[in-house]
């Protein structure tokens, strides 16, 4: 296929992106009911009245009462439309929409799109303003310089909410936190460096002045663009931005002020900066290259002429990628969540400082799963995070929300930083607040736990968020030399025999000592003293067991990779003694509407009524972990008995053992998966039902049953799995599944981190 061909099929495809299944990229949802009269009658007229009246005593109570507090308007005229110039406002309307696309998937707020026929600043301002009633935040976009800074100044003047134009301050942000990590990685300081310039407008100002905020001296730049350097009495081009910027009195070029330059910042067009200019420059040159499509100067170009070069470009298929999607959402969500009547330069420098530590630490698991094959450690190829590292809402946000408060601005400030915080990270990552009476248990003691697959680069990046998050001593089963390559390309600050206990299959000085004791527990079950020292070379769960047994680890994860069952026999083995046995594998399923326990996945494939009675009594055990009361509905096809099945007579055998055991929490059954999850469909079988609502944990008559639904759950219903959980082994080795994340492992260690007397 040739290069044109290749073009033509990608415009396409972006076409075909924009017009199907429906036009365009947005939709507007509602977010109560309307159903009935009632609804109507408290959506609309009369009930909507009241909602009216409290606004009109007092006004901050639209954030209560509306989605105001929740709104931003991407604002545009069309006149500097990416590299695409001045389009008009119709032809903005796509870029306005992916802009607020962004909002709504990086931050969850909601964006309206305002494409304006109107090239008069002053007047575009006018309109802007008359907009504050309708939002509760104003992202200009694509507006050309200088107007820009006219309509800029003017709604900030009189708006009592944040105005904020992306393609200056965004851009200013996200160069500012790069160039703080490049400095660092350089061994140089903002007051001592030299910064060259060359591009005038918005953004190239903008950049400017925050790097004079974060310490530059304005004497130590020099500002180029088509006519040249800015210099002292040039009329050409000029305006009171660049003139702020201005050096000496003389003309010259970019090649007559490179030299000793310890800072390029391109924000022009393609091929400025020359490879005979990079040479110039100080030593360790730090070439932020941005203009888009094409750089000032390609990466390669630069590395040859100066090997030590740091560098970043505005293109994702280049490392340090200056980006403003690490920045506008979450500074808006900050800025909104505290009711934010401005975003101040605190805010701005809160968000640079945000975003800079986050490249300088662990990089999350997420964000590695997403650009999987790139190198992201902290160094000069990893400047600043990716736009999908899911730590940016949490950290950034409260960055900026806690400047916002610090400095006055804010209407609503909220009462703890930290519970905010972790409020946002729930939002992220979809298991936090489910799991959080887990950690907290998790944390009151120290557990060892023992992971079989330790060279696994989920479980070492589940390692390394052990030692941040809890007081749990991670110990890897695996190769000592592979594990510490691995954390090295991985980026992982942590180290076998420092950070984390190693158990070498290969060589460990209690290799004896372990067969010696899986043959005492095997020998009778046909299991020589060969085998067992065959085992305990070759079969990491068989070791993870064994240490177990021995008391060396106080709880095991294991089944990254293999068959559940494959796992399980040697756990039932080793462990599955005196009252410990695998009675059931439980999954918690994360659903939008709440969490949705399912049982068993896998230990039992056709349970008897005995097993399924146990299975319902350790289930129930293992939701309170959670902080959930259980409502448990036994699943078939029958329902109350209307069916003769042996699925439903075992469910009723069930029922009727767990009825004799006077259990302390509600059941019921048997009945249809529907049933259990609508009052309604149930309150018609069986009115005098034991529960009322849904029911929170499904346990099914089979694992057939009970698998396929969780697969489903998870495959078309987006739900999150936290599991399987081993229910019986008192909470000594949980089996997961291949398909688990690091972050799957993770919650998985809390609940091996949990003492049995917390849940018992």
């Amino acid at each position: 296929m040739t290069s044109g061909m290749q073009d033509e099929g990608a415009k396409q495809a972006a076409l075909n992106y924009h017009e199907f299944p429906r036009p365009g990229k947005l939709e507007v949802r509602a977010t109560k009911p309307l159903a009935n009269g009632r609804d109507l009658s408290r959506a609309y007229s009369p009930g909507v009245a009241e909602a009216c009246l409290e606004i009109k005593a007092d006004p901050a109570t639209a954030s209560r009462y509306t989605s105001r507090g929740n709104l931003v308007a991407v604002v545009s005229n069309g006149t500097a439309v990416l590299g695409l110039g001045n389009i008009g406002p119709l032809a903005s309307k796509p870029v306005m929409e992916g802009k607020a696309v962004l909002f709504k998937k990086f931050a969850n707020i909601d964006c309206f799109d305002i494409e304006l026929n109107e090239s008069d600043p002053e007047k575009l301002a006018d309109i802007v303003c008359a907009l504050e009633p309708t939002f509760g935040a104003i992202n200009l976009e694509d507006i050309k310089a200088p107007d820009c800074f006219v309509v800029e100044r003017i709604c900030r003047e009189r708006m009592g909410i944040p105005v904020f134009h992306d393609d200056q301050h965004g851009t200013a942000i996200v160069v500012g936190a790069a160039a703080t990590n490049a400095l660092i990685v350089a061994g140089k300081a903002f007051d001592q460096i030299k910064v060259v310039s060359t591009g005038g407008g918005a953004a190239g100002i903008a950049c400017l002045e925050m790097l004079v905020k974060l310490g530059v001296r304005r004497e130590n730049i020099w500002l180029c663009d088509l006519e040249g350097l800015v210099y002292n009495g040039r009329e050409a081009q000029m305006t009171p931005q660049k003139q702020a910027f201005a050096q000496g009195t003389q003309a010259a070029g970019l090649a007559d002020v490179i030299a000793g330059a310890d800072l390029f910042l391109g924000l022009s067009g393609p091929g400025v900066l020359t490879p005979e200019m990079v040479v110039t420059m100080a030593a360790r040159p730090i070439i932020f290259a941005l203009a888009n499509p094409t750089p000032e100067i390609l990466p390669d170009l630069a590395r040859a002429a100066s090997p030590e070069a740091i560098i970043a470009t505005g293109r994702s298929d280049f490392p340090n990628q200056v980006n403003n999607v690490l920045c506008f959402p979450f500074i808006f969500r900050g800025a909104l969540d505290v009711g934010a009547s401005t975003i101040n330069d605190e805010m701005e420098l809160a968000c640079i400082a945000a975003i800079a530590a986050l490249a300088r630490t662990t990089t999350s698991a997420e964000a590695a799963a997403a650009y999987q094959g790139e190198q992201l450690t902290f160094g000069p190829d990893y400047l600043i995070p990716k736009p999908f590292d899911p730590r940016l809402m949490g950290a950034v946000a409260t960055a900026v929300a806690q400047a916002a408060m610090e400095t006055g601005v804010a209407a609503r400030p909220l009462p703890d930083i930290a519970a905010y915080r972790a409020g946002l990270d729930s939002s992220v990552f979809k298991s936090a607040l489910l799991m959080r009476p887990v950690f907290e248990a998790a944390r009151q003691t120290s557990r060892r736990i023992v992971f079989a697959e330790g060279e696994d680069e989920r479980v070492l990046r589940a390692a390394s968020a052990m030692l941040e998050e809890t007081t749990d001593v991670p110990i890897l089963i695996g190769r000592p030399d592979v594990i510490e390559a691995r954390c090295e390309r991985y980026g992982l600050a942590i180290r076998p025999g420092r950070d984390v206990h190693i158990v070498n299959p290969q060589d460990d000085p209690r290799y004896r000592d372990y067969w010696g004791t899986y043959h005492e527990l095997m020998a009778r079950r046909g299991v020589s003293p060969d085998i067992a020292r065959s085992v305990m070379r070759t079969n990491t769960t068989a070791i993870g067991a064994v240490m177990v047994h021995r008391g060396e680890a106080d709880s095991m994860i294991c089944g990254t990779y293999g068959q559940y069952h494959g796992h399980l026999k040697y756990i039932q083995r080793i462990l599955g003694r005196g009252p410990y046995r695998p009675v059931a594998a439980m999954s918690l399923m994360i659903m939008e509407d709440g969490p949705l326990f399912i049982a068993d996945t896998q230990v039992n494939a056709d349970p008897t009524a005995e097993q399924i009675k146990d299975t319902v009594m350790g289930a129930a055990r293992h939701v309170r972990r959670f902080g959930i009361e259980p409502k448990i509905a036994l699943c078939t096809q029958s329902q109350f008995g209307n069916m003769d099945t042996d699925a439903g007579r075992r469910m009723r055998a069930a029922l009727a053992l767990l009825d004799a055991s006077d259990p302390d929490f509600l059941y019921e059954g048997e009945m249809n998966v529907d049933s259990a999850l609508d009052q309604s469909l149930r309150d018609r079988q069986m009115p005098n039902g034991r529960f009322e609502g849904q029911a929170n944990v499904l346990v099914f008559a089979s694992t057939d049953a009970a698998s396929g639904v969780r697969n489903i759950l998870k495959a078309k219903a987006g739900g999150l799995e936290v599991g399987p959980i081993l229910i019986g082994m008192g909470n000594r080795a949980h089996v997961v599944t291949p398909s688990i994340t690091t972050r799957g492992l993770l919650n998985m260690s809390a609940i091996a981190g949990t003492p049995v007397a917390h849940y018992s």
